[in-house]
């Protein structure tokens, strides 16, 4: 497993980073199963930042596994919805005080600039896990009059591991609102970022250990999409998985889904912005 170390001398942002880049399992850092890696390339310049380890299905059967025994242990009904609220809203504390770092990891990852990355981004992300951090407390059910006889009422309850696969465009605030419901709500979370931008979602798998989250909550894992995401819309002990991306591969996800134990699935599809074309633009490449 591999340390990445960044030093910025940016008018915007000044500083050095440095976190881990392996796989995100049961509260550790550790290299993927066959310690294979994916290179990390900034897109603005074509360089080399790093290597993330490379997840297989094997990683997803142990992060699943960690992800259900903290579901059973200490999280899911065992945490009262005020504690986790409380573990988010520091989570969001933690956000802030590193607000002009994560904005600088996401400007390097994506190419966006700094300034939309801490605007837009940063602060999006922010106020989601506030958001939620305020609902966990707040999910209940409804007693329903019908007759003097009976008592009708429902109950909301955690699905329990949710899988949840995110694109490149918008990382980091991809995390935030995928792992903020789910973990308001009591699920545990296992998470596979898109593998050409996964450093800000390793960088808040740092700090879901520094706010304190029980191990096994949140599990991060970087792999390609036909190894990592197949195996997460496919197993038999994932009970919602919710992703991001294009209309082709949510149609996999969700006969995936169907094939397997019938998981719930939540889709966003297709979205798509219009390319800006210059003269001197690679047009194969664009069109690609």
């Amino acid at each position: 497993m591999t340390t990445w170390e960044y030093e910025f001398n940016t008018p915007a942002y000044k500083g050095k980073v440095s976190f881990p880049t392996g796989v995100f399992i049961d509260g550790k850092f550790s290299s993927g199963s066959t310690n294979k890696t994916i290179d990390i390339i900034n897109p603005c310049y074509g360089k080399l930042l790093t290597k993330v380890s490379e997840a297989t299905p094997d990683d997803v059967d142990r992060a699943v596994q960690a992800a259900r025994r903290a579901f059973d242990t200490v999280w899911g009904l065992k945490c009262p919805g005020d504690q986790r609220g409380q573990l988010l809203a520091k989570l969001a504390d933690i956000f802030e005080a590193h607000a002009d770092e994560l904005a600088a990891i996401e400007a390097l990852d994506t190419g966006k600039t700094f300034v939309q990355s801490r605007n837009w981004d940063v602060a999006g992300s922010i106020a989601t896990i506030r958001y939620y951090a305020g609902l966990a407390g707040k999910v209940h059910g409804q007693v329903i009059e019908t007759s003097e006889a009976k008592l009708t009422y429902t109950r909301r309850e955690p699905f329990g591991v949710c899988g949840q696969i995110i694109p490149w465009n918008f990382p980091l605030l991809m995390v935030a609102w995928k792992i903020a419901p789910a973990l308001a709500t009591g699920n545990t979370v296992v998470l596979k970022p898109s593998e050409f931008t996964p450093l800000t979602a390793l960088r808040v798998a740092s700090f879901i250990k520094e706010a304190g989250f029980p191990d096994g909550v949140v599990n991060v894992l970087t792999g390609y999409g036909p190894t990592v995401g197949a195996a997460i819309s496919s197993h038999m002990h994932i009970e919602k998985v919710a992703f991001t991306g294009s209309t082709l591969v949510g149609r996999k996800i969700m006969e995936a889904a169907a094939k397997s134990n019938l998981k719930k699935v939540t889709l966003e599809l297709g979205g798509k912005s219009p390319n800006i074309i210059f003269d001197d633009a690679n047009l194969d490449k664009a069109v690609d």
